[in-house]
C-alpha cells in the first residue's frame, strides 16, 4: 500500500492531473524556488534574449526568469496539461501581454523552429524525460549558436530515477555527442544541487 501510494506520488510529479495535480504543482513552485534562484545567478540574460523553460510545471521558474528578462519573450513546455493551466494562472498578466507563452508539448519534439533561443532551462525534470538522447538532440535543434542549456536537479532525485546519465562525465558525453561545446558543471555549497551548463 505505502509502495503504491509513493508510485503514485512520483507519477503525480512527473505528469501532474487533476486537482492532486494542482497541489503537486503549488508544493512544487515552493520546494525548488532556492534552487532555481541559485542556479539563475549563473545565467547571463541579455535584454534581447529569447528563453524557453521545458518542463515549466507550476511556472515559478518562469515568473522568476520573467523579473530578470524584463524586455524579450519567453517560452514554457510542459507535457501536462494540468501543468500548463497552472503555469499559465501564476504567469497570467505576462501571458496577456504576450510576454509569456505556454504551451503542451514534449521534449522530444519541441513545437519551435531550428535556433530560435538564447538560453534554454530545464529545472527538476530531466530525470523523467523517457528519451533523454533525443531530448538533448532537440535541445541543441532549437538553441541558437553561442546559446547555453541548463539543466537543474536535485542530485538525490538523479540518483533515484535515472539508471544512465547519472555521472557528470556521462552527462558531459551526452551533451558534446550533440554539439555543444563546453560543459561545466556548478553544485551549491551542500552539494544537494547540481546546475549543468552546456555552451553551444
Amino acid at each position: 500500500m505505502e509502495i503504491s501510494w509513493m508510485n503514485k506520488l512520483i507519477e503525480q510529479a512527473k505528469k501532474p492531473n487533476g486537482t492532486i495535480g494542482s497541489i503537486m504543482i503549488r508544493i512544487m513552485n515552493f520546494a525548488h524556488a532556492g534552487m532555481n534562484k541559485w542556479a539563475m545567478k549563473k545565467m547571463k540574460i541579455n535584454r534581447e534574449s529569447v528563453l524557453l523553460d521545458i518542463g515549466c510545471g507550476g511556472g515559478k521558474a518562469i515568473q522568476l526568469l520573467s523579473q530578470t528578462n524584463t524586455y524579450e519573450k519567453i517560452y514554457g513546455i510542459d507535457y501536462s496539461e494540468q501543468a500548463v493551466v497552472d503555469s499559465i494562472r501564476l504567469n497570467i498578466q505576462e501571458v496577456q501581454k504576450g510576454k509569456v507563452e505556454i504551451l503542451q508539448a514534449s521534449v522530444t519534439n519541441l513545437p519551435f523552429i531550428d535556433q530560435t533561443f538564447d538560453l534554454i532551462s530545464a529545472f527538476q525534470t530531466h530525470y523523467f524525460w523517457s528519451d533523454l538522447e533525443n531530448a538533448v538532440k532537440e535541445i541543441s535543434r532549437v538553441l541558437k549558436q553561442d546559446g547555453e542549456f541548463f539543466l537543474v536537479a536535485e542530485k538525490y532525485k538523479i540518483n533515484y530515477h535515472m539508471k544512465v546519465y547519472k555521472t557528470k562525465a556521462e552527462m558531459e558525453q551526452l551533451l558534446k555527442n550533440v554539439g555543444f561545446r563546453t560543459v561545466e558543471f556548478f553544485e551549491n555549497n551542500n552539494a544537494k544541487w547540481l546546475c549543468v551548463k552546456g555552451s553551444k
